[in-house]
């Protein structure tokens, strides 16, 4: 099963950029509601999560079942991504993904274990394939594929 979520990453990688970018600035700024998070606000949010699981696909390979902990709403808020520039935010999003398949493609077959929110203890490989299912949830919000 990772193998199909590395070439499902991949995929998304070699596509979604160029998708992103024929959004219209205003579009991809657009707020739908003060609550609710722009489409660059869901990439932001994709990149936060890059962010966070970059850690546990690192820090499971050493520690001993780290506890990485998550605030989304805090994280997309206090990462301004609304200010940044679009093309920072796309070409970011790219980047990081292409570093995370890189490293899963490098770990050893056998996944160490990472604690996360809920305390359940999961496999790297288990993590990795749930933050691309992750990925295409969010990235389906934003842009047809």
């Amino acid at each position: 099963m990772i193998q199909h979520a590395i070439e499902r990453l991949a995929f998304l990688c070699d596509t979604i950029p160029a998708l992103l970018r024929q959004i219209s600035p205003a579009d991809f700024a657009h707020k739908p509601h003060p609550d609710k998070w722009s489409k660059k606000e869901v990439i932001g949010h994709l990149i936060d999560s890059a962010t966070n699981n970059h850690q546990r696909f690192v820090r499971g390979q050493f520690e001993d079942t780290p506890k990485i902990l998550y605030q989304q709403n805090y994280w997309n808020t206090y990462s301004y991504h609304q200010s940044i520039d679009a093309e920072q935010i796309i070409s970011f999003w790219t980047l990081y993904n292409k570093q995370l398949l890189e490293i899963i493609k490098c770990m050893p077959d056998e996944m160490l274990l990472c604690t996360v929110e809920t305390n359940a203890v999961h496999t790297i490989a288990f993590l990795f394939e749930d933050y691309v299912a992750h990925a295409e949830h969010h990235l389906k919000q934003v842009v047809a594929y």
